[in-house]
């Protein structure tokens, strides 16, 4: 994209019925194909924690991490409306804390929208961001940072009750500030209300299809996931297969010695050899 995405578009395609495609990725190579395709938004998401670095879950990435692979993606992608998830502790531990940090990812790391994991009692600090002149997306229904809590992640409004109180919890974000919505793992009917209740985009997790737009992570998009997905996602490729056979492809070459071979040297320049062997026959003597 030659124009810059950002949340004044976002709005726009959500007031025009049009799609939003937003891709979770990580680094400046991959990026750059997620922008090439065609997508709006790049979240990049502390899920980095699990695909990049290994860990069981969310809550080991940490400011530093998420601010450098942000930084990595918009370089990538200076065009893509990019939005960057506040880690763990991030944004828990006061006010102050929370806009600081999420002034780090604007001046540092280019994003330009903030993403913040939030229930009622973080009203607050949606609040806080947003007076501070950023960007907010408040993340509700599943959110994976709550685990050690919850214990099991399991999908949200699906009863009368739970889905009452997800519709208000999503008003109540628009009213402290938010600019935009994530919905994760929430039941299709409670998403389609929040969607068509609330005046700013909202992008579906796994929230089904009547959202203003949706997001993958691009390791399942690339079927590159090493164990199950989630019952929302869909592998469009299986990249695991073809990145497989080229490594092996490479190992073998390596044990036959046929790889590098002449075509993949470097040599010096003509006539200099000679002068070299020169010169270290008049060092041996």
């Amino acid at each position: 994209m030659n124009k810059p995405v950002t949340i004044a578009d976002l709005v726009e395609a959500k007031q025009e019925g049009r799609k939003i495609a937003a891709v979770s990725c990580y680094d400046y190579t991959t990026a750059r194909l997620v922008a090439d395709a065609g997508a709006e938004m790049i979240l990049v998401g502390d899920s980095a924690a699990q695909i990049i670095l290994g860990y069981d879950s969310t809550l080991p990435a940490t400011m530093e991490f998420m601010l450098e692979i942000t930084a990595a993606v918009h370089r990538a992608a200076p065009n893509l409306c990019i939005a960057a998830d506040m880690p763990f502790l991030s944004y828990h531990t006061g006010i102050s804390d929370a806009v600081r940090n999420a002034g780090r990812f604007v001046q540092k790391a280019g994003a330009q929208l903030i993403k913040i994991e939030a229930t009622a009692a973080h009203l607050d600090v949606i609040k806080a961001v947003s007076d501070a002149g950023m960007a907010v997306m408040a993340h509700i229904g599943i959110r994976p940072q709550s685990i050690t809590k919850s214990g099991k992640l399991r999908a949200e409004g699906t009863t009368a009750e739970l889905a009452f109180d997800l519709i208000k919890l999503a008003d109540e974000m628009v009213n402290a500030g938010a600019s935009a919505i994530l919905l994760e793992g929430t039941a299709r009917e409670v998403a389609k209300i929040i969607t068509q209740t609330v005046p700013v985009p909202v992008i579906s997790c796994g929230a089904g299809p009547d959202c203003d737009g949706q997001i993958l992570i691009i390791s399942d998009i690339l079927g590159l996931s090493p164990g199950p997905v989630p019952k929302f996602s869909k592998g469009y490729g299986e990249m695991k297969t073809e990145i497989l056979r080229s490594i092996n492809a490479y190992v073998e070459d390596v044990h036959r010695n046929s790889f590098p071979n002449d075509r993949h040297s470097y040599h010096i320049k003509s006539g200099e050899l000679a002068k070299l062997e020169k010169m270290l026959q008049n060092l041996k003597t």
